[in-house]
């Protein structure tokens, strides 16, 4: 089997200006739990001095930040045209 990061190279994104995930930063810096720092495969949240940062570009819209986020974040998916191209082979 090969593993996740030979398969993430097959990965292609088409990135868009504008973030089609977005964080609410009041509660976000408030959030004990920070559960989008471990759950996010992409790893695209980060803590910096206690305050978590996002950046969109490398999303694999899979939704787990979504799912997982206690906050109930702003999720969509990008704009038509934009985002993931996944490449099967």
């Amino acid at each position: 089997m090969e593993s996740i990061e030979n398969r993430l190279g097959l990965v292609s994104f088409t990135v868009d200006s504008e973030s089609h995930i977005k964080p609410k930063e009041e509660k976000c810096d408030n959030c004990r739990l920070r559960v989008c720092l471990y759950v996010c495969p992409a790893k695209l949240y980060r803590l910096e001095e206690g305050k978590i940062y996002f950046n969109h570009e490398g999303c694999l819209e899979c939704g787990t930040c979504r799912v997982a986020c206690p906050e109930e974040l702003e999720w969509e998916y990008p704009r038509g045209g934009f985002g993931v191209h996944y490449q099967f082979g």
